[in-house]
């Protein structure tokens, strides 16, 4: 039997050999451009509450890992705080929380479709067939264009803390409960860190839209989560991005360690990583010296002390083919 082989390139030409070159920029490249990256934050007070509990019982909501557990934040929250940034940025979007409900409530301006930011870049799900049946030339489903993961607490050091939920008086038209109650709630001070991916051939036809997503990462913050009183600023403190024709970020997207060190970095001065796709920001560049950031800047990586400015030339990097 003769084994015959394909012509891959004639088959799917999406998936040509990529030309070697020193940049890898969208106009030469638009449909393998991949955006990788691993936020930082800084270090606060966490309170995210609706873990397994009695009821004046409010445990953080955890992962294990190693052996301890660490307090985490749902990629949803994040999205949810990402789509108020777009809606203040004048963007179209679907959705809005109804703050006047007295439980967790979304409205929708319209069946999802692509048309409004919100819907493109973080995808829907529609269920009701009613709704479907009154739609017919829209999709009723839709992945997320913004890949994103949970964020993971760096410190595994969680304390409890006892609050006081006093009575009202016999005067007062309404009581939650008879007695002076201590409630006990877990806290968790710590620096989180959390991924995030785009494809540059999702998002290509919408590059005002991405580049408005993009900036909104350096200003993240109110990311709610249940139960909770804590003010989560999720904007990055050190970023590390990688631009590449590689599916795969090829690095621990969970890199950085509870000092806030991201020790792949080493992989960049021994060439295992390709410097000129590395763009390093914030904390971790400014705590280098000069001689590590002459050996980075000479692997082609760049470097910028602010994370808001590095996105800024980030996006129009991503973007500059579009």
């Amino acid at each position: 039997m003769v084994k015959r082989t394909p012509k891959l390139d004639s088959q799917i030409p999406d998936l040509e050999p990529l030309a070697t070159t020193p940049n890898l920029t969208p106009s030469k490249n638009p449909k393998r451009l991949h955006l990788f990256a691993t936020i930082l934050t800084y270090a606060t007070p966490s309170a995210n509450h609706h873990g397994n509990g009695d009821d004046n019982d409010k445990p953080l909501q955890t992962i294990a890992k190693q052996g301890r557990d660490y307090a985490i934040i749902s990629p949803y929250a994040i999205r949810d705080a990402l789509r108020r940034i777009l809606i203040e940025e004048g963007l179209p979007c679907n959705r809005s929380r109804v703050q006047s409900a007295g439980a967790p409530i979304v409205e929708y301006k319209a069946f999802p479709n692509i048309e409004y930011a919100d819907d493109f870049f973080f995808g829907f799900c529609v269920t009701d067939r009613a709704a479907i049946s009154k739609n017919p030339d829209l999709f009723p489903k839709r992945d997320s264009v913004f890949r994103n993961n949970m964020a993971v607490g760096l410190s595994s050091n969680i304390n409890f803390h006892l609050q006081i939920a006093p009575r009202n008086t016999e005067k007062s038209p309404w009581h939650n409960i008879k007695e002076t109650t201590l409630l006990y709630r877990q806290v968790s001070y710590t620096a989180y860190q959390y991924p995030f991916a785009l494809a540059l051939s999702d998002c290509i036809s919408h590059p005002e839209w991405t580049t408005a997503l993009i900036k909104s990462i350096g200003q993240l913050s109110k990311v709610g989560g249940g139960d909770s009183v804590s003010h989560f600023n999720m904007a990055p403190r050190s970023i590390i991005v990688r631009l590449t024709s590689s599916l795969v970020e090829g690095y621990d997207s969970y890199g950085f360690n509870e000092d806030g060190e991201f020790n792949e970095l080493n992989r960049l001065m021994n060439d295992d990583l390709p410097g000129h796709e590395f763009w390093l920001g914030g904390e971790v560049v400014r705590q280098m010296s000069e001689e590590i950031k002459k050996k980075l800047e000479d692997k082609k990586v760049k470097l910028r002390d602010n994370p808001q400015t590095l996105l800024d030339d980030v996006s129009e990097q991503f973007l500059g083919g579009a």
